[in-house]
């Protein structure tokens, strides 16, 4: 099987056009030709220091506080079919692994363990590595990897994205097992998917704790969320809703209104006189409708007050 492996990847290797084929071969070309890795190369795994293990962690504190439970969620759904659930950096170094004891020797042995790194740089195609170049899900079933000694794993991955939008990390699901179809591959790719949302929509509410956050997702959308201050101008974005309101940092200086964004300002969105109306019947509410209390509330005088209920539409009582 590895002799089959090496020729497939050596076919892709010196053809002008395989890299355009599909991105399991553009991940080969880079491996080989970029990389210049050696596809029977019989390495050990390479693992990080645990000073450097720890330092890592704590540079993603966030995302790791976050994302642990549902790691221990996601682990207690696969983990009967023999799966280990992994998180790494942006580096693909792993931060995380969670594996049953009867299989964690198989993933020890292998370098998929918290600390081992997963770079395509240092492994070859892999889907740690491979979701990180790609910056999207992937899944790198068996004899897709490039390295004939990791052609007996299966791979399921899907990028994690900061409150900013930036690439921080890779969610992974991995499987050793003979039986671990493609098909079974392909399910397992859904909750990685799902789950790795869960964790971008977990960082982004955190970040902006405090704030009205709206939910713009569509149904079986992304992670499209927006974070509004208390003028409802809008100050964040995950990288879903960047994407789909086509929305750049600049657009997220406190310049853009919610109802701007989403499109909205058409069809009925609060306007400058709707926002006075409702201030003033708020301060009067408040005053128990005593229009003298309501204007000291307010910073004004009583008839600066009765003026602008005039203005918009609001009756003396």
């Amino acid at each position: 099987m590895k002799g089959r492996h090496e020729h497939s990847v050596a076919e892709v290797l010196h053809s002008s056009t395989s890299a355009g084929q599909s991105f399991v071969a553009a991940s080969w070309c880079r491996s080989g030709l970029k990389h210049g890795l050696d596809v029977n190369a019989d390495r050990a795994p390479e693992l990080v220091s645990g000073c450097d293990l720890t330092q890592r962690r704590q540079r993603h504190e966030l995302m790791l506080e976050v994302a642990r439970p549902l790691l221990d969620q996601l682990f207690q759904t696969v983990a009967a079919t023999g799966c280990a659930v992994m998180l790494s950096d942006n580096d693909g170094v792993i931060l995380e692994a969670r594996s049953r004891a009867g299989d964690r020797e198989m993933f020890d042995k292998i370098g998929l363990t918290a600390g081992g790194v997963w770079s395509e740089s240092r492994e070859g195609t892999n889907g740690i590595g491979t979701c990180l170049v790609e910056g999207r899900p992937v899944t790198i079933h068996r004899d897709e990897h490039f390295a004939s000694r990791n052609i007996g794993i299966s791979c399921m991955d899907a990028p994690v994205r900061d409150a900013a939008g930036r690439l921080i990390g890779a969610l992974d699901i991995s499987n050793c097992r003979d039986d671990h179809t493609a098909a079974m591959g392909a399910l397992v790719q859904k909750i990685v998917q799902d789950a790795a949302r869960r964790i971008e929509s977990g960082i982004f509410r955190e970040h902006f704790k405090g704030h009205r956050i709206i939910d713009a997702n569509l149904p079986g959308g992304d992670a499209a969320l927006l974070a509004v201050d208390r003028d409802d101008l809008v100050i964040g974005a995950t990288h879903a809703a960047r994407y789909r309101f086509k929305l750049t940092d600049a657009c997220l200086a406190g310049c853009r209104s919610a109802a701007e964004i989403l499109g909205n300002e058409s069809e009925g969105a609060p306007s400058f006189h709707d926002s006075e109306r409702a201030v003033l019947r708020r301060a009067l509410a408040q005053a128990d409708g005593n229009a003298t209390q309501a204007a000291k509330a307010l910073g004004i005088g009583r008839a600066t007050l009765y003026r602008r209920m005039e203005k918009v539409g609001l009756k003396r009582a």
